[in-house]
């Protein structure tokens, strides 16, 4: 079995959340279909996630359409609609969540990380594989933030959150006992402005 064949029984049930409804007030475009070398942001997260050969991926938008369904072309995508997006990033977990329900776990992936990379998604699945029951998040200081995988004893908290931060607050009031964070070099640059983006067309390297 090769590096990238995980597929034993726990990660052929996991499911990927790829949050891609935001506002993107600040790039001034809708983000997911902000082009990187020429890819959009919504079709490189997707085929991303489809290298990791979980059970399902579900991609939360603002409205589906023809532009959206174009980016995920031979990728195997359920498209979900958050109508609430004005109320946060919250709003597309909640709405995701929703979706996924009957998994044991969810690993949810923003759509704005554009230098990820594979091995370090793949480590934190390993350490979700290792301690099941834990929220395996990307390290930031002592909390952690997304990529995270959630585990399904906690949708029901997660459907309670709000607003942008709702997710971070839900990690930091967890014992620490319950985190685990995982060090994730190229997740630390998202894309939120034109020059994000410009930086990121500029140091590009394609996978």
């Amino acid at each position: 079995m090769s590096k990238y064949q995980m597929n034993d029984v726990s990660l052929s049930r996991l499911q990927i959340i790829v949050l891609a409804a935001g506002f993107s007030s600040r790039l001034g475009r809708p983000k997911a279909l902000a082009r990187v070398h020429g890819v959009s942001l919504l079709r490189s997260t997707l085929e991303l996630a489809a290298t990791l050969k979980c059970a399902k991926i579900i991609a939360v938008v603002a409205r589906r359409s023809a532009q959206h369904s174009a980016q995920a072309r031979g990728i195997d995508v359920t498209f979900v609609t958050n109508s609430r997006r004005n109320q946060g990033l919250s709003s597309s977990v909640r709405r995701g969540i929703a979706e996924a329900r009957y998994a044991p776990a969810v690993l949810l992936l923003p759509v704005d990380l554009a230098r990820l990379k594979r091995r370090e998604l793949a480590r934190l699945i390993r350490r979700w594989r290792a301690a099941p029951r834990s929220v395996i998040a990307r390290r930031i200081g002592r909390i952690g933030a997304a990529p995270l995988v959630l585990p399904r004893r906690l949708y029901p908290r997660a459907l309670r959150i709000t607003g942008d931060v709702g997710l971070r607050e839900l990690l930091a009031q967890l014992p620490a006992a319950s985190r685990v964070l995982v060090d994730m070099p190229s997740a630390a640059s998202d894309i939120d402005t034109p020059q994000d983006l410009n930086a990121a067309r500029s140091s590009f390297r394609r996978r």
